[in-house]
């Protein structure tokens, strides 16, 4: 029988799933998301922690699609958990945006990369356009989004208006996935142009985070606790899970037992006592 491949750079859940390349089943952080954590929930972990895969996860199973995606989880964890978890698949528009490619050399540059990552998730559901239920102002400013057209007092907000035009189309309110937050913060801190930076990642999280009635739940990731400014003050709904804890240690990364079941299944048993010295 023929091993399957290591997903080695991929970050993609349904390309991994859909490929059949091997996946340490993290799928029971769908469960905790949904009933141990907060209605904003950030985790911060190191680097090749598997953040933004997990992230990935959470999209395609929340997202209301065309697809079934419920096929690329009736054989892990979390479809064993039962119907009651079961019944949110594939329920739920889902906004996904990444932050890492705003490391630029200015705020201009790093701000428009910002800018394009945002126009592209209005691109993505672009489809709102065709329904009645917006008003013919409500698509006006969405095309001015989508075209690259709004000032960065309209980007700012533009995910809490994204996430009520979803509303209004789907008839739920929108899950809010936010990965590589510190990103552009520790960028522009090191570049000299973290003021400008703080004040437009707080506007945008202030508007989609604390004050945005179309909120389901919202889960954000990073490597570093970004606290001095207080980026998310007012969240009284944030929960926070960083590495120092272990409630969570094996919704990211890997623990010792997960490695040794993968060495084991790649006849690799003999790295064993290599590896359990990381972990001493």
């Amino acid at each position: 029988m023929d091993k399957k491949m290591l997903p080695v750079g991929l970050d993609s859940f349904e390309k991994i799933r859909r490929l059949g390349y091997y996946y340490m089943d993290k799928t029971l952080l769908i469960q905790d998301v949904l009933t141990n954590r907060g209605d904003v929930n950030l985790f911060t972990r190191p680097r090749r922690f598997g953040k933004t895969l997990d992230m990935d996860m959470l999209r395609v199973f929340f997202e209301k699609t065309e697809e079934d995606t419920s096929v690329y989880f009736q054989d892990k964890k979390i479809w064993r958990c039962g119907s009651a978890y079961q019944a949110y698949q594939g329920k739920y528009p889902v906004i996904f945006l990444t932050l890492k490619s705003a490391k630029q050399p200015d705020f201009e540059m790093a701000y428009g990369a910002l800018a394009d990552e945002i126009y592209n998730e209005f691109m993505r559901h672009r489809y709102v356009l065709q329904s009645d239920a917006l008003l013919p102002i409500e698509k006006e400013r969405y095309e001015n989004l989508l075209n690259r057209r709004a000032d960065e007092k309209e980007v700012a907000k533009a995910f809490a208006f994204l996430s009520e035009c979803l509303f209004k189309y789907h008839g739920k309110n929108t899950i809010i996935l936010i990965d590589e937050y510190d990103v552009p913060l520790e960028n522009a801190y090191f570049r000299g142009f973290y003021d400008k930076m703080i004040d437009f990642i707080r506007s945008l999280f202030e508007s989609a985070l604390k004050t945005n009635p179309y909120l389901e739940r919202s889960v954000i990731t990073g490597c570093l606790r970004i606290s001095k400014e207080s980026i998310f003050t007012g969240l009284n709904n944030l929960k926070v899970d960083s590495v120092l804890r272990t409630e969570y240690g094996d919704s990211f990364g890997f623990t010792e037992s997960e490695v040794e079941a993968m060495l084991t299944y790649y006849d690799l048993a003999a790295e064993l006592p290599e590896v359990k010295r990381w972990y001493d």
